[in-house]
């Protein structure tokens, strides 16, 4: 069983490596893009046979390590 997280920072929440790509794709001539917000991508191998069982298990780990919860959101997939 996979699980996929993403962890982005919360709206509000200053984000200086958005700001970088996005004067970045605007210096390559990327027109039109009104705003970046980057974020991390983790996937995790689980040999969890519960989807549930296993997507409470992932949101604990995010809650201890992965995701800073003070100015980061995250959200779980899971994949049986």
């Amino acid at each position: 069983m996979k699980a996929r997280v993403h962890v982005t920072l919360k709206n509000g929440v200053l984000d200086p490596q958005g700001k970088a790509i996005h004067q970045s794709l605007e210096g390559l001539g990327f027109d039109g893009v009104e705003d970046v917000r980057q974020g991390k991508f983790i996937e995790i191998e689980l040999s969890d046979s519960d989807p549930d069982a296993a997507k409470a298990r992932v949101a604990e780990m995010c809650e201890q390590l992965l995701a800073n919860t003070v100015i980061e959101d995250y959200s779980i997939e899971i994949e049986a």
